[in-house]
């Protein structure tokens, strides 16, 4: 379904007999016919202005001779040579409508599962036990959510490692308020998930009093040396803080689970094991405060070189180690092919200098890649992270539940007719949508401003315009009052026909390209196009008005638009309610 390949396909054979004929034995490889859409035509290649000072040709010339020897005949109403040697490429409206009617039948919409599944572990979310999930975990949660989705409907197999903050010393200070209050009120404060509140007060007690502080610090040594009071308290502690995480999991419709959850305790006893491995390859370093590791290529402002600390001297261990557990087990224990780690860009160089102690340890090599999958900061309307009103961190929940609520009166505005049960589903749909997808459609290396009236939109490059393009198709055949006639072909002959036509058909290219960048805000951006396109079909082509043929064809296109962008929107989290 891939048009550009497609041409391409028949496109490269021809240039490459162009360069033999010449007596180019092609040292730079074969020629790339690098086929892409175009205002002049459906589509255009401009190899030939590349290859013209390899052999020293017009180009025009070799695009001409490109044009006599490629096969395009079946697929092509025109092609042309343009301007100082552009191939030029008309697709003709039969071919469209047989490509069209073959997607339709297509479960999968043209696009074809991987032939060599792979399986791909994504780390994402990880909040820390004991401490609520704040807007500064969405995008890690959202675009990670994305991933799993996309590279599981590509055919992979997709571990999701939700790596929870659960250890390290805070969790001394947290165990002993604990104890102050009692378990039962504890676990009573902590089932209304309010965290930050527990979190606050042991905090405040910790920065002031003494005895606390003391209490705390060797609360930390009993719980590393797997005391069983300490460890029941901290499983206590977990467990209602993975409750509330799956809480708000639940409310931003994710696909994370409890058995995702894969906290840095899971790793505890890997961690020497790890260190054994280091020092054996000859990799560990005595820098007098801890056993460092100083990956080649990575030094700071002053030129000295930058650690991975492993060991501190204390006998604890650093970060480092449990991300470099991470990787080993990931690799030798589940098999991954594809490790992606979706956390923020300021981490860059602490993961690029985790993965080059991995390559240096043995432990990733070829084929199997690691990628940090970073992105920017939500902001507010001041160009600062997003707060509060009260100047604080804006907690996920209450962002979430006011997406909802301005979602809500935007439906009762819209359709009165709603009930409010019907009002209640469509108001989670669009709210939760309209947060992800203004994630999702910015570039995510990039910060963006959070912007409610923007992204409420049913205006523009928003998820509300698209699910209400997906409601209006769905409307078509409620009014219909039927689905679409079987085997009806697709055939086409309006200029906005071939215009939406081209548009799906570029569904395959797009997915294929994502599942490899993550850029997410590629696939936004199709499936807004997609909107647009069928809006501009819709204004000029009478569906349910239109005779026999030609209204079944119509209709088709309907449906297999509608399917684009329910599908499109899954991979991106978004649902598509039929009625808005």
């Amino acid at each position: 379904m891939n048009l550009e390949k497609l041409l391409a396909d028949r496109l490269a054979p021809a240039f490459a007999a162009v360069t033999a004929t010449a007596g180019d034995a092609g040292p730079d490889g074969p020629v790339d016919p690098t086929v892409r859409r175009s205002q002049h035509a459906d589509f255009q290649s401009d190899a030939a202005l590349s290859l013209a000072r390899r052999l020293h040709r017009a180009p025009r010339d070799i695009a001409a001779e490109v044009l006599r020897r490629a096969e395009l005949a079946d697929l092509c109403a025109v092609a042309e040579v343009s301007g100082p040697g552009f191939v030029n490429l008309t697709v003709a409206d039969d071919v469209l409508g047989s490509l069209l009617s073959t997607m339709a039948a297509d479960d999968r919409l043209g696009v074809v599962a991987a032939t060599d599944p792979q399986t791909v572990v994504v780390d994402y979310s990880g909040p820390n036990v004991a401490k609520e999930m704040h807007v500064g975990h969405l995008r890690s949660t959202v675009l990670g959510d994305a991933a799993v989705r996309l590279s599981g409907w590509l055919g992979h197999t997709v571990v999701r490692a939700n790596h929870l903050g659960d250890w390290g010393t805070p969790f001394g200070m947290l165990i002993e308020h604990l104890l102050d209050l009692g378990e039962s009120t504890a676990a009573d404060e902590l089932s209304v998930g309010d965290l930050d509140s527990f979190y606050r007060a042991a905090r405040v007690k910790f920065d002031a009093d003494d005895a606390f502080r003391e209490r705390a610090r060797r609360r930390v040594v009993a719980l590393q040396g797997g005391d069983e009071l300490t460890l029941r308290l901290w499983r206590l502690l977990v467990a209602e803080s993975e409750r509330y995480f799956l809480s708000v999991y639940g409310r931003l419709d994710v696909t994370l689970t409890a058995a995702d959850f894969q906290g840095e305790s899971r790793y505890n006893d890997q961690l020497a094991p790890v260190v054994e491995e280091l020092d054996r390859a000859g990799l560990l370093r005595d820098s007098g405060d801890a056993a460092c590791v100083f990956p080649a290529g990575f030094t700071g402002r002053d030129g000295q070189p930058l650690p991975v600390i492993v060991r501190k001297r204390d006998g604890g261990y650093g970060y480092g180690a449990t991300d470099l557990a991470a990787v080993r087990h990931r690799i030798a224990d589940l098999g991954a092919a594809r490790l992606l780690y979706v956390v923020g860009a300021p981490q860059r160089q602490h993961f690029e200098m985790v993965f080059a102690v991995a390559r240096e340890a043995g432990w990733l090599k070829p084929p199997v890649t690691a990628e940090h999958v970073g992105f920017g900061s939500v902001l507010g309307a001041d160009g600062r992270m997003l707060r509060s009103r009260a100047g604080g961190t804006v907690k996920l929940v209450d962002l979430l539940d006011e997406a909802v609520r301005r979602a809500a009166e935007l439906a009762r505005a819209k359709n009165p007719d709603l009930d409010e049960a019907a009002v209640a589903e469509v108001a989670r749909a669009v709210g939760i949508g309209a947060v992800k997808y203004a994630d999702l459609s910015t570039d995510r290396i990039k910060d963006y401003v959070f912007d409610w009236q923007r992204m409420l939109s049913l205006d523009g490059n928003t998820a509300p315009y698209l699910q209400y393009a997906h409601a209006r198709i769905r409307s078509i055949f409620r009014r219909a009052g039927t689905g679409v006639p079987a085997d009806a072909p697709i055939v086409i002959g309006d200029p906005a026909e071939r215009a939406l036509a081209i548009e799906l058909l570029g569904f395959e290219a797009v997915v294929t390209t994502v599942g490899r960048t993550l850029e997410f805000h590629q696939l936004a951006g199709y499936l807004h196009t997609v909107a647009t396109t069928f809006s501009g079909f819709y204004e000029r082509c009478p569906v349910l008005r239109a005779d026999g043929p030609v209204r079944d064809s119509r209709l088709a296109l309907c449906d297999l638009t509608a399917r684009v962008l329910r599908q499109g929107l899954y991979l991106l989290g978004i649902t598509t309610p039929d009625r808005m």
